[in-house]
């Protein structure tokens, strides 16, 4: 008898854990619009850079990935991507940053994709590569402030980082950035993008009007060109790490729309 007791609480217990959790899943909101979301990083980071909006996201109930992206040619960076949209079980909101702007405009073709939002990033014309975008406004001062490898891989200086690509986020942030970069193949700079997605889908995009990386008058050309939905921040090159509240409402304000 006691055993059936016993066995009674555990079920109890169970039952009532269960509902807990239901109830907490349940309580999320739903996104209006496309739910899904899928970020693309630039050059010299990773997935993780994304880490504060992913959380704000999350919160509001979007289904989010981050790629990562293995910054070894082009090629590659569009196949990792192509990849995580796949995994998506429906319409997708595809969003990158600096380089992740090649990648998207490529990677947004397939017919998951929704929508793009540019971050301070590079968005390509007609058989443009990231050299031939950067050559009309090229940013001033951290030309040096690459390394390149033997293998032919870039790397950022701590200068480089500090004074150009994150020079608006806390000085801990900026040793933890530059510790953690991922070098990038230089090959990716000539490879070159044609039909890009914006031409054919909805388009977002951020400026960010402190940027060191890439020119803002060149990212305000850009929007204008592609016709984007556009805000200003003044922020430099990582305004998702910078400034991720004003970026996440960005990016549902965009999903909503789809």
């Amino acid at each position: 008898m006691k055993l059936v007791q016993q066995l009674m609480s555990i079920a109890w217990l169970t039952s009532i854990t269960l509902f807990s959790q239901v109830g907490h899943a349940n309580n999320l909101p739903v996104p209006k619009g496309v739910k899904n979301i899928v970020l693309v990083h630039g050059a010299f980071a990773d997935g993780t850079s994304w880490a504060k909006v992913i959380a704000q996201l999350q919160e509001k109930g979007y289904n989010v990935i981050a790629v990562q992206n293995p910054l070894t040619s082009l090629v590659d960076d569009v196949a990792a991507t192509k990849r995580v949209i796949e995994q998506m079980d429906g319409p997708v909101l595809l969003v990158g940053h600096s380089y992740g702007g090649m990648v998207i405009s490529e990677a947004g073709k397939n017919p998951k994709v929704a929508g793009l939002l540019y971050v301070a990033a590079l968005v390509p014309e007609e058989g443009q590569n990231v050299n031939d975008v950067n050559a009309a406004m090229a940013p001033t001062g951290v030309g040096p402030e690459f390394k390149l490898s033997p293998e032919g891989f870039l790397s950022l200086s701590q200068k480089g980082i500090n004074e150009y690509f994150a020079q608006d986020v806390p000085v801990q942030e900026r040793k933890i950035i530059y510790a953690t970069q991922v070098t990038w193949a230089a090959s990716a700079t000539t490879e070159k993008v044609f039909q890009p997605a914006w031409k054919i889908k909805p388009t977002w995009m951020i400026v960010a009007a402190k940027d060191g990386m890439i020119n803002p008058d060149l990212q305000r050309y850009k929007a204008k060109l592609i016709k984007a939905t556009a805000i200003e921040l003044t922020s430099g090159h990582i305004p998702m790490v910078s400034q991720p509240a004003k970026v996440t409402n960005f990016i549902i304000a965009a999903a909503e729309k789809l």
